[in-house]
């Protein structure tokens, strides 16, 4: 194995190296012991070496230029470094205090997002660390975690941008609550430049027109039981309160407080909070039978059991009504809408939807400026009626 003139090791400098006919290891500039190591095939591989003590030089290979960036793989070396002069095996996992990506992710599920969220939220979070990030990152020692493989990982995800962003931004409060919790310097958080993909969410909202045939044909799979009355009063709750499908299929009637024309979402998204009881909302509640035993508004087949979905009953409603392209999600953007369109701020509606922050409400701006625009076209329209014939005689 030939030993070459050592190089200042970057990702221009190693895609340059060239293969020959032996194996050779180029030696790295500014950190002794860190190298790559080019085959004959051209495959390159960044490798480790330090002396323990008294002893002979010990070796360790770290990853695959391509699967490692020269960043990342001068992090790992300088831990491997240290371990193996402090008489550690080059191999082991990191010290107490040098955390895995896959020990951050259990204490951020433990501390953070049990205290936090819901069970809904939960079960997501845990399968976007499960299915993205574990697999891609969870071996790694956070400090060896750079922008390029938080990118490489969102990169690879760029066909799904909804499950990319939402791994970029799991990640990015995993390495916010290290930083908190002194597992990692302040500053160091790699996701910070790395931007979000656009994702086309599309918003569907109903008209008046299709709010009387999604009435019409509720009523209509009631009558005839193509649907079971408890899915049929969930679909009427959710376009009457513009809660979430969770929210109304986790209703428990302990927290329906008719008294005071309100009911408790002790599971929602952001967290506990009251949602107002409209008259006809009160009037579904009160309409739906309640079954012996069962602690849920919207029980299902099962003793004590609670439905877990929608979708086979929505789509036999929304077929009937004409409104195949309607999602129940679009039934809490509709109630959004319908409340701009009333006159209600932004912020009210916020509060009414339950969203954590203005951002989440923002989305709905552009329907507050076109219903702006149609509210100036009337007040113009009447007074430019009354000028007119002034405006004429002036011309």
């Amino acid at each position: 194995m030939t030993e070459r003139k050592p190089i200042a090791i970057s990702r221009r400098a190693v895609d340059r190296l060239r293969p020959a006919g032996a194996d050779a290891i180029f030696w790295d500039r500014d950190l002794p012991g860190f190298g790559v190591r080019v085959y004959p095939s051209g495959r390159k591989v960044y490798v480790v070496q330090a002396r323990a003590g008294g002893g002979g030089p010990r070796r360790a290979t770290l990853g695959a230029h391509g699967e490692l960036t020269p960043e990342c793989a001068r992090k790992r070396a300088a831990s491997v470094i240290a371990r193996i002069k402090a008489g550690g095996d080059p191999a082991a996992a990191p010290p107490d205090g040098g955390m895995t990506v896959a020990d951050l992710a259990e204490r951020y599920m433990k501390v953070h997002v049990a205290a936090n969220c819901n069970a809904h939220t939960a079960r997501i979070y845990r399968g976007s660390l499960e299915n993205h990030i574990l697999p891609a990152l969870g071996a790694l020692p956070l400090a060896s975690v750079g922008r390029a493989e938080v990118a490489a990982l969102h990169r690879r995800l760029r066909a799904t941008p909804r499950a990319a962003n939402r791994a970029l931004a799991i990640l990015a409060k995993m390495f916010s609550l290290a930083e908190q919790w002194g597992a990692m310097p302040e500053g160091g958080n790699p996701c910070r430049a790395v931007r979000k993909y656009r994702e086309n969410r599309r918003a569907r909202f109903l008209t008046r027109e299709e709010y009387r045939r999604l009435g019409a044909a509720l009523a209509e799979a009631e009558a005839d039981g193509s649907a079971s009355p408890h899915a049929v009063a969930a679909l009427r709750l959710l376009m009457l309160t513009g809660c979430r499908l969770n929210e109304i299929l986790t209703l428990r009637w302990d927290d329906v407080d008719r008294q005071a024309g309100e009911f408790r979402l002790r599971d929602g998204k952001t967290g506990a909070r009251m949602v107002p009881l409209t008259p006809t909302a009160q009037a579904v509640l009160d309409g739906i039978a309640r079954v012996p035993g069962n602690p849920w508004a919207i029980a299902g087949r099962k003793p004590g059991g609670r439905l877990a979905s929608l979708t086979a009953e929505w789509y036999r409603v929304r077929a009937r009504a004409g409104l195949d392209d309607v999602r129940i999600h679009d039934l809490r953007h509709s109630y959004a809408t319908r409340a701009l369109s009333a006159g209600e701020s932004l912020s009210m509606i916020g509060r009414l939807l339950g969203h954590a922050d203005i951002q989440s409400t923002l989305r709905y701006a552009h329907a507050a400026r076109d219903a702006e625009k149609e509210s100036a076209a009337r007040v113009g329209g009447s007074i430019g009626a009354d000028i007119a014939a002034e405006v004429g005689r002036a011309a």
